[in-house]
C-alpha cells in the first residue's frame, strides 16, 4: 500500500459511518495521564464502536474496569493486552482494538471485517472473517505496522484507511 493510497483513504474516511477519529482523542490524554479509565469512559468508547454490546460494559464493576485498563500499561504484548481487555463484559476484539488505539495509535489500530477484508485483498491475509479473536488481531496488526512503517503513517492512520478502502472497493453485502 503506497503513502498516496493512504492519503486518498483516509480523505475517503469521513465520508464513511466509521469511528470518529477525534472521538477517541478525546480520551486519549485523559487515559495516558491516568492510566485508567472509567466504566463509563469504556461504555462510551464501545457504544462509538458496537452499539449493539455496549450496554454489557455497565455489567463489569467500576473497580474490574479501572484495575483491567491500568494493567494494559504493565504488559507489552498485543495478544495478552487484546485478551485481558476481553475479559470485560462487551468486548470482544474489535471493540478492544479502540481502547488499545486509544492508549497508543502509534502501535495500535481499530479493526473489524472491513480492515481484514483490505488486508486479505492486499495479499496481506487469507480467508474471510466475521468474528475476531485476540490472534486474529495480533494476525492484522503486523502487516497493519508493515504499512505504517513503510508509508510513515501511524497504525491507526492505516486502520482507519484499510476500513475507507473497503468501503470503497467491497461488491455486495458486508456479511
Amino acid at each position: 500500500m503506497e503513502s498516496e493510497t493512504v492519503e486518498k483513504y483516509l480523505d475517503f474516511y469521513t465520508e464513511t459511518q466509521g469511528l470518529l477519529p477525534e472521538k477517541l482523542e478525546e480520551y486519549r490524554e485523559d487515559f495516558n495521564q491516568k492510566n485508567f479509565l472509567t466504566r463509563q469512559q469504556l461504555y462510551e468508547l464501545a457504544f462509538e464502536s458496537s452499539t449493539r454490546s455496549a450496554y454489557h460494559v455497565k455489567k463489569n464493576s467500576k473497580e474490574r474496569c479501572k484495575k483491567v485498563t491500568s494493567n494494559l500499561f504493565k504488559i507489552d504484548d498485543d495478544f495478552s493486552q487484546i485478551a485481558l481487555i476481553e475479559a470485560l463484559k462487551g468486548f470482544k476484539a474489535p471493540t478492544a482494538s479502540v481502547v488499545l488505539t486509544v492508549k497508543d495509535p502509534n502501535r495500535h489500530a481499530v479493526v473489524d471485517t472491513r480492515v481484514w477484508a483490505s488486508l486479505e485483498r492486499l495479499g496481506y491475509l487469507e480467508g474471510r472473517k466475521e468474528t475476531f479473536t485476540a490472534d486474529d488481531y495480533v494476525k492484522m496488526i503486523k502487516p497493519i505496522r508493515e504499512i505504517a512503517d513503510s508509508t510513515g503513517f501511524s497504525p491507526e492512520q492505516i486502520g482507519y484507511a484499510l476500513f475507507a478502502m473497503d468501503v470503497d472497493k467491497r461488491e455486495g453485502t458486508l456479511h
